[in-house]
Parts: structure tokens; C-alpha cells; sequence
């Protein structure tokens, strides 16, 4: 037999879920998941004191998102401690959040009405890479899903707490799924919390894998056709919400305060 019998796409998730108790409303739910996304950072040791933030657009309203307060650590963070801010600045819900917070997820999901979830911090590898100002290299399989849908945004990137400066982040993201902010740490977003996980995640680890190579020796990439297939098989929103299901699954099961 020279076919293989089975595709290489997502398939339906477990019978059981996530794991944990379904939430009454479709806002819980995000805003569980948002919370146990903070809770896998954290336990992936990519967090940092109060550095970084994620946001989930709120499932109601379009023009507000969900982010973590400051002050709030990343391995504490539960649903109900989730801020809710709209596009113009004002918090709703919860307590003040960090301004750089604000400054970059505004404007994103002003800009990406498409987008659900944006991720953004300061892990070890990814803020080492982002120094060099490269987009990563089709160096194995994994990475491969991002090819041709990140790039690097080429200001000297300090704080980001001017509006213009997030508008300017927005712009060069443009409908990429990934932005590596230059002296400054990487961003994604996605359809979903899961999405925007999963992307994160994996320039963590793409970074991590091609530093160690480079200081090996001469790193041989893969040809430009082969890395598009391969993109276009794992660097889809399904693909990517897909990945990142069973890591958010893993918090949900084990720590079921987070959805309190």
C-alpha cells in the first residue's frame, strides 16, 4: 500500500473537552482560557515579573478586550481577575492595566478585526533572537509554520507606551500571524486563545532551537517551496488552535481555580 490511509489535519477533540467544567456563558469560557494561557507561560518559565500581556477580544463586544491587570502575575491569574478595557481606554471591569498593555493591544485588535487573541512578552530565547532583527529560518519542520507569516518590526523598540508607536507595531504586523519586535520580544495573534498560544510558544522554541544551532556551525535551511508546503499544512488558524488545545487542557485539568 503505497497511500497513506490518513490525513495530516486536525481532528475533533476528546469527548471530554478540556477537562473541565464547561462554563455557563461563551465570555467565561474566553475568559477561562485566557487565564490558563497566562497559567502555561508561566509553568513554561515565559514569564517575568509583570512584564508582558495577553488579551482576548471580548465575545460580546468587538471594541473590548480582556487583558491582565498590572501587578497581576502570570502563574496567579485567574478569570475573575481579568480586566475588561475598551479600544478608547476606559476599564470596565477589573483593576488598572499596564499602559504598554494597552498602547499595543488596542491598536492590534483595532487594526485585525479578524483577531480573537494577541500575545506579547519577554521569554529568555525569543527576546535574544529579537535582538538580532531576523525573521527566523525554515531550519525544521516546526518552525516551517511560520514561514512567510511573521516578520520583524525594525524600530529601536523600548517601552511601548506612545499610541502611535502601537499604531506603528499594528502596521507592521499587517494579516501576519507574528511580529518579533526588535530589542524588544515577539508578538502573535490568533482566531483563538489557543492559537495565539500555540504561535507564542513556538517562537520560543524556534528561537531557542536556531541559536543553539548557529553557535554549532553553518545551519542549513530548507528550500523556500518546501518550507511554503509545509506552512501551508501546520500554519493555519485550525492547525494552530489545534496545537495549542491540549497545552491549555493540560492547566484546565490541573489547576480548575483558574476558571474562578
Amino acid at each position: 500500500m503505497n497511500a497513506n490511509p490518513f490525513r495530516f489535519e486536525p481532528v475533533p477533540a476528546p469527548a471530554d473537552g478540556d477537562g473541565a467544567a464547561p462554563a455557563a456563558t461563551p465570555r467565561e469560557q474566553l475568559k477561562t482560557r485566557l487565564a490558563a494561557a497566562f497559567r502555561l507561560l508561566h509553568q513554561l518559565g515565559m514569564s517575568l515579573g509583570v512584564a508582558g500581556h495577553l488579551s482576548a477580544r471580548d465575545p460580546e463586544h468587538e471594541d473590548r478586550f480582556w487583558v491582565n491587570p498590572f501587578g497581576i502575575g502570570y502563574g496567579e491569574m485567574r478569570a475573575s481577575l481579568l480586566s475588561l478595557v475598551t479600544l478608547e481606554g476606559v476599564v470596565l471591569e477589573g483593576g488598572p492595566i499596564n499602559a504598554a498593555a494597552f498602547a499595543i493591544h488596542a491598536a492590534v485588535h483595532r487594526a485585525r478585526p479578524d483577531v480573537a487573541c494577541v500575545a506579547h512578552g519577554h521569554p529568555e530565547h525569543a527576546t535574544a533572537w529579537c535582538a538580532l532583527g531576523r525573521p527566523l529560518d525554515p531550519i525544521n519542520q516546526d518552525v516551517c509554520a511560520l514561514y512567510g507569516d511573521h516578520a520583524v518590526f525594525e524600530e529601536d523598540c523600548g517601552l511601548v507606551l506612545g499610541l502611535d508607536e502601537g499604531a506603528r507595531i499594528a502596521a507592521a504586523l499587517g494579516g501576519q500571524k507574528a511580529l518579533l519586535l526588535r530589542n524588544h520580544g515577539p508578538l502573535s495573534v490568533g482566531r483563538s486563545v489557543e492559537e495565539a498560544l500555540w504561535w507564542f510558544v513556538l517562537i520560543e522554541r524556534s528561537a531557542r532551537i536556531q541559536l543553539l544551532a548557529e553557535a554549532a556551525g553553518r545551519v542549513h535551511a530548507l528550500p523556500p517551496e518546501q518550507a511554503r508546503g509545509i506552512a501551508r499544512g501546520i500554519g493555519t488558524p485550525a492547525f494552530g488552535a489545534f496545537q495549542g488545545r491540549p497545552l491549555l487542557r493540560q492547566v484546565l485539568r490541573s489547576q480548575p481555580e483558574v476558571a474562578s
